[in-house]
């Protein structure tokens, strides 16, 4: 009698053992408090800001690109129209005379380092007379203008090929008077660009 009254604790203890084996364990997630719900909001509406400010830093990283393209295209228009006005500049002459004066030459001297800066510019050189004399030694008077100004132009480093010369002697007189002022204009030379379309610089 005494054994099977020890059997009974043994056999409790043994069932009791098992079913705290066999029971599943449930585990509860963490409920998220208040604080960390603040933080991530936080979190989100930062990484929304800043993908906003780097959205507008590209843009206006775009825009002062753009804005730089077009200032250079304005300067070197500016710049090119420049240097055409500058080329372009007559120089005049006295009565007769095929000799380079030293204000013309000043104007010749500014010529110089723009066509050095711009070796593929090509110009041509018209030398023209007033209406005294006959056609024929206003033709000859007007070439030697032309070449004058072209001689000079080459004894300071300017390539001879670059630069054509022709006379209209009397023939386009720039004003039609008939007096010393209308004289004195227009005996000159005329710089025509021979390729206009290449855009030019400053040096």
């Amino acid at each position: 009698m005494r054994v099977v009254w020890l059997a009974v604790p043994v056999a409790w203890a043994s069932l009791a053992l098992a079913c705290h084996h066999a029971a599943p364990v449930v585990q509860v997630a963490p409920q998220p408090n208040a604080d960390s719900i603040a933080l991530a909001e936080r979190a989100r509406r930062d990484s929304i800001a800043r993908a906003e400010a780097e959205q507008r830093a590209r843009a206006e990283a775009e825009r002062l690109a753009e804005q730089r393209r077009a200032d250079s295209l304005a300067a070197l228009k500016r710049s090119s129209e420049e240097v055409k006005a500058i080329l372009a500049t007559m120089i005049h002459f006295d009565f007769d005379k095929s000799d380079i004066r030293p204000g013309d030459a000043q104007v010749l001297d500014q010529k110089v380092p723009l066509l050095r800066a711009n070796p593929r510019v090509r110009l041509q050189i018209t030398g023209n007379c007033d209406e005294r004399g006959s056609d024929e030694y206003n033709l000859a008077l007007g070439n030697r203008r032309a070449l004058s100004a072209r001689t000079y132009l080459v004894s300071h480093g300017i390539d001879a090929g670059r630069i054509e010369t022709m006379s209209n002697g009397k023939e386009r007189p720039i004003d039609p008077g008939h007096n010393e002022e209308a004289w004195a204009m227009n005996r000159n030379d005329q710089f025509t660009l021979l390729n206009p379309e290449v855009v030019l610089k400053l040096p």
